[in-house]
């Protein structure tokens, strides 16, 4: 297969899904390009926009694992790669616009369907290869310490023979960082576009090693919470059970995916010294997956004993109303009992209280005697009938 750079000029590829050919083919045939599709900044770390108008973040050329040249242009990038032999071309991209990938597309052939997930993002880690060229997406996740929670970011790779383009959808990871790393070790860098690849993989992983940390701080201290009877602690664990699902799908197929790459190093003809690097970076996902697992199922542990202890408390304010509504009801039954007992020679008095000159009793000479035994006969049998009850 003739290399790309016997092909200055090509026509892009023609495709039903593109809706701005004009931008391609100004970019193939080293035209010119708009400013929303042109501008550069300092680092791939810097935000997107930091440059003069567009969101490629760093555009620049190695060779033999040195850095030659960066441009302001993809253009001037295009161009300067056809002329250079053996040149590596390494572009980072933050939120791109649909013509900044279509551009790329024309010169690359890249597949259509890796640029359309590229554009839309919300993938899920995989790996996939498209004739010369590899395209990988990755999450990566970043803890944040002032509202202990992780932010997710989302990163597509392509790989080529003589190019890597990676898209940041996100805040993580910082491949400023990577960049310079790999600038620092040119042996490493001369190995080519893999090598790259492989630094962007470590660089992801090693970014999980500060969340495993802080989520792990955040389980204990939730541990601490449910014990002590936080009302607040349930909703901090579900936020945190929703974040480590989001962390198991970041971690769980990269697993995978490293193993899909290992499968493929003789096929393919990967470096000896990439081949150490990639199983050391395979292991360490795999250690993240497992400890992102474990935390999971703490987490619905802890869950379980939160409602446990929440029922039982639930149950312990229940019984105490209970016995509170036993002990009032008690005395309620004696003031009842006692109100009944002095209702009755209150009643006789009353009657013979009033002041009528024909009454039966009035002029009976046994009358009073008779109203006191009266009261004292009704008082007792009324007494003895709520002692009997157990009302008193």
């Amino acid at each position: 297969m003739p290399d790309r750079r016997d092909r200055p000029a090509r026509p892009p590829k023609k495709h039903a899904w593109r809706r701005q050919p004009a931008i391609a083919e100004a970019q193939a045939t080293s035209e010119p390009v708009p400013p929303a599709v042109s501008s550069a900044a300092p680092a791939d770390g810097a935000p997107a926009g930091s440059g003069r108008g567009g969101s490629v973040v760093q555009s620049a050329l190695y060779r033999d694992g040195r850095h030659i040249a960066s441009h302001d242009t993809l253009a001037e990038t295009f161009r300067r790669l056809r002329e250079t032999p053996d040149g590596m071309a390494w572009i980072g991209l933050q939120r791109p616009s649909e013509a900044e990938l279509l551009s790329l597309a024309a010169e690359f052939d890249l597949h259509e369907l890796a640029v359309e997930d590229a554009l839309e993002a919300h993938q899920r880690p995989k790996l996939e290869r498209y004739g010369d060229t590899l395209f990988v997406v990755l999450r990566a996740a970043r803890y944040l310490d002032a509202p202990e929670e992780v932010d997710f970011g989302e990163l597509h790779v392509f790989v080529g023979r003589d190019f890597v383009i990676t898209v940041r959808h996100g805040a993580a990871p910082d491949l400023s960082a990577v960049r310079r790393r790999m600038e620092e070790d040119p042996e490493l860098l001369a190995l080519g576009p893999e090598a790259v690849l492989y630094a962007i993989l470590d660089a992801v992983v090693d970014g999980y090693a500060p969340v495993v940390a802080g989520v792990q701080n955040d389980i204990d201290e939730i541990e601490t919470e449910v014990f002590r009877g936080d009302p607040e602690v349930s909703r901090r664990i579900y936020e945190l059970s929703r974040e480590m699902v989001e962390f198991q799908r970041a971690t769980r197929p990269l697993v995978g995916m490293l193993h899909g790459l290992m499968a493929g190093f003789a096929k393919y003809g990967t470096e000896e010294e990439l081949q150490r690097y990639l199983r050391d970076v395979a292991d360490h996902v795999t250690h993240t997956s497992e400890r992102v697992d474990g935390f999971r199922q703490a987490l619905t542990d802890i869950l379980t004993v939160n409602a446990t202890l929440v029922t039982q408390q639930q149950n312990a304010e229940m019984r105490a109303l209970a016995e509170a509504g036993f002990e009032q009801n008690e005395e309620i039954k004696k003031i009842s009992s006692w109100a009944a007992i002095l209702f009755a020679p209150t009643l006789v008095g009353t009657i013979y209280g009033m002041n009528f000159e024909n009454m039966p009793e009035l002029g009976w000479g046994f009358g009073y005697p008779f109203a006191i035994l009266l009261m004292a006969v009704v008082c007792v049998s009324l007494y003895f009938i709520f002692k009997r009850r157990r009302w008193l």
